[in-house]
């Protein structure tokens, strides 16, 4: 079937159609680099790395761009408080960045281009939007002009009339209206800072995504992501700079992932239930079951993330690990991955209908009776879940280590489930039997195999 996503721009679901069948291409808001990533900033980028994996399914060829904004009043206050350079700052948490969202097995974009290196781009685009009447210099800034777009407010679904009622800013003296935006701003010598013909100063948060993307993509491209905190002001005026820049569409195609609660409640610092990612790989809970817990529920919906939910991710996957694992001396076919699969992805990423697929699948594997059914059913549920950034792994090292709290050493539980053997061997089922209660009070779970062999596995309750 043919692939639908929800366009925000219209907000109703349409059959994605790119502009070239051969070559799409798709830009997500990145991470301003000043702290740890948290898991909300994961589940945006689970989002559209499965869009991105069904997307070069699909297509021949697909470029992805997501951006680093390395230049941000939040950096410059991040530096002064910690008394470290801006550059420190910046290149340690895009390395933090990028080590928690390969924890997540996202792929890598095609391009990740950072603001600081396209500053020439966004003052050449200011330049055009003031000589095009969109914008206006004042007081060394330089603004975007809100009333000269006579459709602003669009992609949100915003009046500027509406928002003149509700209007409760404080306005700066150089504005012309209380919604202009800043495209430019002055630096003090101790903030990074460039030449420009409206002197020293720094671009707007907004202009950099705007400059960044026409540069990779062209003046227009397919698709526009990012979390749903983005679809104002950030992407309105986004939308609003290279339409009138460009006389064209910035993006056709402009998606959002839902907000994320945890445990019901909104994250915050000042909740006590602020959680990054790093916070949770700390713990020991691996990468893959947080990605799973993340597409539990479909990208567009808001999100209750838990522990509880985490557990039952592990659970799921320890269950999909067993069933490869019993089919270790079997050849997964080449089987593609199924049309209920690829339907549920191609229905705007329902990615819990495709997870329940899997379920399935690996009932069908557990169910196989001959090697042909079971090299089938096992290449259908690999297939499947590359396609979902899952299943990677070798089912030995995960069900080994997906969920160790027992204080024994994989050595010791060798150990023991050696002394077991032996005690069943001799028929000494009463040690056999205080062995096994041992290792399953150290969160250890025994599987005795038809074959004779008994393997284990670190419990994920």
């Amino acid at each position: 079937m043919p692939l639908f996503l929800h366009n925000t721009l219209g907000q109703k679901k349409q059959e994605f159609v790119p502009l070239d069948p051969g070559h799409v291409r798709m830009y997500v808001c990145g991470p301003t680099v000043y702290d740890r990533a948290h898991i909300g900033n994961g589940r945006a980028v689970v989002a559209f790395d499965v869009l991105y994996r069904l997307l070069r399914r699909l297509y021949p060829k697909v470029i992805y761009i997501r951006n680093i904004t390395d230049v941000d009043d939040k950096i410059n206050a991040a530096a002064k408080e910690r008394q470290e350079p801006i550059q420190a700052i910046t290149e340690r948490t895009t390395r933090w960045y990028h080590e928690d969202m390969g924890a997540l097995l996202a792929l890598a974009p095609d391009a990740e281009p950072r603001a600081t290196e396209h500053v020439g781009e966004m003052i050449a685009m200011i330049a055009v939007l003031i000589d095009k009447g969109n914008a206006y210099a004042a007081q060394g800034h330089v603004l975007f002009d809100v009333p000269s777009m006579k459709d602003y407010g669009a992609l949100s679904r915003r009046s500027v009339d509406d928002m003149v009622v509700g209007a409760r800013v404080d306005v700066a003296p150089y504005k012309k209206s209380p919604f202009d935006f800043v495209l430019w701003k002055p630096s003090t010598p101790d903030l990074p800072g460039w030449d420009s013909p409206w002197g020293r100063g720094r671009p707007g948060w907004h202009i950099e995504c705007s400059a960044m993307a026409k540069k990779y993509l062209g003046v227009t491209f397919d698709i526009h992501g990012g979390g749903q905190d983005l679809v104002f002001p950030h992407h309105e005026n986004e939308l609003a700079q290279s339409r009138c820049c460009h006389g064209a569409e910035m993006a056709r195609y402009w998606l959002h992932n839902g907000f994320l609660q945890i445990d019901s409640e909104k994250m915050s610092k000042s909740l006590g239930n602020f959680v990054t990612i790093n916070d949770l790989l700390a713990e020991g809970i691996p990468g893959e079951a947080i990605r799973l817990a993340l597409m539990s529920a479909q990208y567009r919906q808001p999100m209750d993330f838990s522990r509880e939910g985490l557990r039952q991710a592990r659970a799921t996957l320890d269950r999909l690990y067993t069933a490869l694992r019993q089919t270790a001396d079997v050849n997964a076919g080449d089987d593609d991955v199924p049309l209920d699969v690829l339907a549920a992805l191609e229905d705007d990423l329902n990615t819990p209908l495709a997870l329940s697929h899997l379920h399935e699948l690996a009932t069908a594997l557990n169910k196989a009776a001959t090697q042909a059914e079971k090299a089938k059913a096992k290449g259908a549920l690999l297939a499947s879940g590359h396609l979902l950034g899952l299943l990677a792994a070798d089912p030995e090292v995960w069900l080994r280590g997906s969920a160790k709290k027992g204080g024994l050493s994989e050595a010791e539980v060798d150990n023991l489930v050696r002394a077991r053997a032996e005690a069943r061997k001799t028929k000494n089922f009463t040690e056999a039997d205080r062995v096994k209660a041992q290792l399953k009070a150290a969160g250890v779970e025994i599987e005795d195999a038809p074959d004779g062999k008994t393997r284990w596995r670190w419990s994920s309750k």
